[in-house]
């Protein structure tokens, strides 16, 4: 047995060993491991032969907590998370892309991937850690990919597809550390928060707040329109619920919205909607469209080139990548799941399903899926074991027929939804955590933004996203000055090697018109 803190790996139900106890708060406050509970209480408790299949199987009791405990995390984490199903649909299927998708089949797309690869997660690790198509990818799929670039919707899934694989190659690779630490920490909090000021623009463009200007580039939009209305609405709406720290707060917000445009639009007959959308659903639910399952494609290679192909795969690598790791660290260090060291001992079998969930999200047409930092809401309930992942997955599962409800859905209602999830990205910039000599993780200052060296860079890949609508430029732009600072202060040698490389081709990709490179 080793030491409090730390779980092994998870073996099928009939081949594993119980798990080594993880840490946790008792009622009293103090730092207590399970075993020390176990000790204490070993002699009220039934033998192995009476305890159901769910106990014997995800080992409850020795993570502290019940099956009442696990149902009830499930349904919460499914909850904070449910907004995923309308707002993933409206965003690649926005009528203002020139290959946008249908409604019914992203959604169906969205609640299986979702349903199956958090299943799987909950199996393979179990940990409750849930998995869904990203928010930013997403956005990053229909307006930079599709809308920009103009690759079809399954030439963009391809991509997708090839970031999965690449993942996957590289985690069974067992290269991620060398992955993590080749990318300075500032840089990736930098492009955290520029995704999120990406989608944010989004949402205030597609909530009408922000329009084109032909002499300041944007101005305000007209706030008197019916459309307008129902996004400042929603995202008054949304405010007041996280205020009030509603669970689901956004789901709700996105329900609302939606209730107020069908009222408008019913009182004032504006016809400044969608077809489609802000009306009363036809039916409520209907048989799931499997029809853009497998619809992907690799010819994006051919349409943008070689190079421009590449850096657009490895910018949603990293992107899925640190995004990934963040997030099963961040909630497994609530839950408890860490050694201490500050690891996550099942972190090769999280990550393995977590690429398996992007190469799945691709081939369904519903962008890259990910673990969800939202898993933290059921954690937050006292859920501990992959049963809460399971109930979860199930309940995504559950919601497939549902996709007439989402066709009716507004762009302006989701608007609000895009916003705050764009300002949650961005709490990164908050605190920064840094490791002793000793193991133990400490909180310290965020960005220096006065420090040339780490200030720069981070405020040009934070930028260049939002207002090139394309992630690739602003870690490209990164990159270069990350490493041309580095280099003009003498510092060659903190400058990890891969960073020279991807720092190189990035700025090939950049003045490859001025050489005449065409690839």
């Amino acid at each position: 047995m080793g030491p409090a803190g730390t779980c092994p790996a998870v073996l099928p139900a009939w081949t594993r060993p119980v798990p080594e106890p993880v840490r946790r708060i008792s009622r009293r406050g103090g730092v207590r491991s399970v075993t020390e509970r176990a000790t204490r209480t070993a002699s009220l408790e039934p033998p192995v032969t009476e305890e159901g299949f769910l106990e014997r199987f995800f080992h409850l009791r020795d993570f502290g907590t019940s099956v009442p405990t696990e149902l009830l995390a499930g349904l919460t984490t499914f909850m904070v998370m449910a907004y995923i199903i309308f707002v993933n649909p409206v965003i690649l299927g926005n009528p203002g892309l020139p290959d946008h998708l249908p409604i019914s089949a992203t959604t169906t797309g969205t609640a299986l991937v979702a349903g199956v690869m958090t299943i799987a997660m909950g199996l393979a690790t179990n940990r409750a850690y849930a998995i869904a198509p990203g928010m930013g990818l997403n956005a990053v799929v229909a307006y930079q990919l599709i809308g920009a670039m103009h690759l079809s919707a399954p030439e963009a899934m391809g991509v997708i597809v090839a970031d999965g694989a690449i993942m996957t190659i590289l985690v069974l690779a067992g290269v991620r550390k060398y992955v993590m630490t080749a990318v300075p920490v500032e840089l990736k909090k930098g492009i955290s928060v520029g995704i999120g000021l990406f989608i944010l623009f989004i949402g205030l463009v597609d909530g009408g707040i922000i329009v084109p200007n032909s002499s300041t580039l944007v101005a305000m939009g007209n706030l008197r329109g019916v459309p307008v209305f129902v996004t400042v609405a929603g995202l008054l709406i949304t405010i007041l619920f996280l205020a009030l720290e509603v669970r689901g707060a956004v789901l709700w917000g996105i329900l609302s919205s939606t209730a107020i445009a069908i009222a408008a639009r019913a009182l004032t007959g504006t016809t400044q909607f969608a077809p489609g959308q802000a009306v009363l659903p036809s039916r409520a639910v209907a048989a799931p469209d499997f029809s853009r399952l497998g619809h992907f494609s690799f010819g994006f290679i051919g349409h943008l080139g070689i190079l421009t192909a590449v850096l657009v795969v490895l910018s949603i690598l990293m992107v899925d990548f640190f995004d990934a790791i963040g997030t099963l660290i961040g909630v497994g260090s609530q839950a408890g799941y860490l050694n201490e060291k500050g690891e996550l001992p099942v972190a090769q079998q999280a990550l393995t399903v977590d690429a398996l969930a992007a190469m799945a999200g691709g081939a369904a047409s519903v962008s890259s899926a990910t673990t969800f930092i939202e898993s933290a809401a059921g954690v937050g309930v006292g859920g501990r074991t992959g049963l809460v992942s399971c109930v979860t997955g199930i309940l995504f599962l559950m919601a497939m027929p549902f996709w007439p409800i989402v066709e009716v859905v507004p762009t302006q209602a989701t608007a609000p939804a895009l916003i705050i999830v764009g300002w949650m990205m961005m709490s990164v910039l908050s605190d920064r955590e840094s490791r002793t000599p000793d193991g133990r993780v400490v909180l310290a200052r965020g960005i220096d933004f006065s420090n040339i060296e780490e200030g720069l860079p981070v405020v040009a890949t934070m930028v260049m996203m939002p207002l090139t609508y394309n992630i690739a430029n602003g870690i490209g732009a990164g990159f270069i000055l990350w490493t041309l600072i580095k280099l003009f202060r003498g510092k060659a040698r903190e400058i990890h090697p891969a960073m020279y490389v991807v720092s190189l081709v990035f700025l090939v990709y950049f003045v490859r018109n001025f050489l005449g490179v065409q690839v």
